[in-house]
């Protein structure tokens, strides 16, 4: 399936009104499937839906590791997917316990979660990670928006994007749901089985808290933020000793938690 559609628009522009063709991005309900059970319904844009399926069954806890994950198969209809698979049975029978099979919009992370208690499980603690230079986020940052080749001609959709320790961005994924593409490249990342004490997670969006407990339950160490973070976010990132930054821009940012993984320069890191 496309990622996004065209279709002719009336656009008004100081009194004047001109017909063009527009590119709209696409949002379909796509249905997650566990051992012939379905979990959840996430609307989501239909590209690179197995780093998808991958991420999120690593993100929510669902698979400990890749291999886990035994098979995807897709179902495809005209304004759907089904993404059916199979895990072992003992995961299953952990899954069938959290009884989440409500529909988790584009813009929530959590929908459809039937128990307070998992949503606000305690983090598991991140290790040293990375350590990089405030040159390195900027390097990253600058560079963030032109690989965004979805949001380039549609400008609905979100980014996560990997940046090496040097601020090299090396793997990105969009979607319309911020937490959809956070799922997506964790997916990508896994499947190259990258190293993530070796590199840091930017989100184009704000920091909320399932962004920054997906990112504490792959052992990610530093995620750095385009808007804001939430309080609940910041008190994640606190625990599981995750640097979490917001607002950050090609000149300035701001450091939540763990301030000790972004330094000015050499010489700061080094004392």
């Amino acid at each position: 399936m496309a990622a996004f559609v065209q279709r002719d628009v009336q656009r008004s522009r100081d009194g004047q009104i001109v017909i063009l063709r527009d590119c709209i991005a696409e949002e379909i309900p796509v249905a997650l499937i566990y051992n012939g059970t379905a979990h959840v319904v996430m609307m989501a844009t239909p590209q690179n839906l197995d780093d998808f399926a991958l991420g999120f069954s690593l993100s929510e806890g669902l698979i400990e590791t890749a291999a886990e994950l035994q098979s995807i198969d897709m179902e495809y209809a005209s304004d759907a997917v089904r993404v059916l698979m199979q895990i072992p049975e003992r995961r299953h029978a952990a899954l069938l316990l959290q009884g989440r099979n409500l529909i988790g919009r584009s813009g929530c992370g959590i929908c459809g979660t039937q128990d307070i208690a998992q949503v606000l499980r305690a983090p598991e603690k991140v290790g040293e990670g990375v350590f990089i230079f405030e040159a390195a986020l900027k390097r990253a940052l600058a560079h963030l928006h032109d690989q965004q080749s979805i949001n380039a001609v549609t400008g609905a959709t979100h980014a996560a994007a990997w940046a090496t320790s040097d601020g090299v961005i090396t793997m990105l994924r969009e979607d319309v749901g911020r937490h959809n593409a956070l799922d997506k490249l964790i997916g990508a990342l896994i499947r190259i089985e990258s190293d993530f004490d070796a590199g840091f997670l930017l989100v184009t969006s704000r920091a909320s808290y399932e962004m920054a407990l997906k990112a504490v339950n792959v052992g990610i160490s530093l995620m750095a933020a385009i808007s804001a973070p939430t309080a609940l976010a910041i008190r994640v990132a606190e625990q599981a000793n995750m640097s979490l930054i917001g607002f950050a821009r090609p000149q300035s940012h701001v450091i939540y938690t763990h301030p000790k993984r972004i330094v000015s320069d050499p010489a700061a890191r080094s004392t």
